[in-house]
């Protein structure tokens, strides 16, 4: 029964994963091109315009915050391959399975039982940019650390489901590339 709904569970998981992915991707145009902007605005014009230098830095963090399940999903995190290259899918799914349940899921745990408060009084506040002319709403911007905590945890869950029916039957995908 649970090897059933496993499949479904990776399925709707890294769906909703690559969404957010190649969503969050087309932010780092917009970094390119607010960047640009601010650079000629400023050196050009001698304008400078605080909320477009800060809309800059909540794009960036929102790519590398709400970037990160993606790049799980992808394999594409750093990892130390001097041993796992020539292991067996098996193998690489048992080092998989317990690097997400030992390290990143505690990870996940921490950073948001460290950051929830934060966050929260945060909204409490409703705060605001400490700059002129800033963008007044940092608690959205604070806000993408629980959401990195949510999508990484979904993924990570993801991962585990993965790799136990790789475990379990070998013929499994082990990309996670449908």
């Amino acid at each position: 029964m649970l090897t059933s709904l496993l499949p479904k569970f990776i399925s709707i998981t890294d769906g909703i994963t690559e969404t957010i992915g190649k969503a969050i991707a087309w932010l780092t145009l917009l970094v390119v091109l607010l960047t640009f902007t601010v650079v000629l605005l400023r050196y050009g014009f001698n304008i400078g315009w605080i909320a477009m230098q800060e809309a800059v830095l909540y794009a960036h963090g929102a790519v590398f915050m709400l970037g990160a399940a993606y790049t799980l999903k992808h394999d594409g995190h750093v990892r130390v391959d001097i041993f796992y290259s020539k292991f067996s899918v098996k193998q690489k799914a048992l080092v998989n399975l317990f690097g997400t349940i030992f390290l990143l899921m505690p990870v996940c745990v921490f950073i948001f039982y460290i950051s929830v408060d934060y966050v929260l009084m945060s909204w409490d506040i409703l705060e605001k940019s400490k700059e002129p002319g800033g963008i007044p709403a940092v608690y959205l911007n604070k806000s993408l650390i629980l959401l990195l905590v949510i999508t990484l945890t979904l993924q990570g869950l993801s991962e585990i489901a993965r790799n136990l029916l790789i475990l379990q039957d070998e013929s499994v995908n082990s990309g996670g590339d449908e």
